[in-house]
């Protein structure tokens, strides 16, 4: 299967608003996002780094989704309605991963180096959540709407406060 078919289908599997297969390929930035992202990655890779950050910009522009072309995303990852989702040059995106507008995978500090989140396979990033530094969320873990984390957690976690 290839990778726009297995997004097409995550969507579908994760998303019950969506209907069909033209809808979400046409119609869903964050699988737009995620397309570009790949391309821009791999022009990233192949030390076209400025090239690489002029397209991330148009897609930012296009999509409301901002994922730095040296993140590195996984299979199967969805971003739901995406508009302010921010991913960091250093974040790396398991598999499975869900991720719903307002995210942001950021960093805490000026210095070079890994500065962004680590999230491994099969977690959910709630609307709104703010995960940032150099930290892990374990495999399985789910961060609940607007919460901000700034230590690692280990795996099947909940962070979720209700007010």
């Amino acid at each position: 299967m290839s990778f726009i078919s297995e997004d097409l289908a995550t969507a579908l599997r994760k998303d019950p608003a969506a209907r069909n297969r033209i809808e979400v390929a046409l119609t869903y930035p964050g699988v737009h996002a995620l397309w570009a992202h790949r391309f821009e990655h791999w022009l990233w890779k192949k030390n076209l780094r400025f090239v690489a950050r002029v397209i991330s910009n148009h897609t930012r522009a296009r999509t409301g989704i901002e994922i730095h072309p040296g993140a590195v995303i996984g299979r199967r990852v969805f971003i739901d309605h995406g508009m302010g989702v921010v991913i960091g040059e250093t974040a790396i995106v398991g598999d499975d991963v869900t991720i719903y507008h307002g995210v942001t995978l950021g960093g805490r500090t000026l210095e070079k180096g890994k500065r962004h989140p680590t999230i491994e396979n099969n977690v959910i990033l709630g609307a709104g959540a703010k995960v940032l530094g150099n930290i892990t969320i374990g495999e399985g873990s789910t961060i609940g709407a607007n919460q901000v984390v700034t230590r690692s957690l280990s795996q099947r976690n909940e962070v979720e406060f209700y007010i």
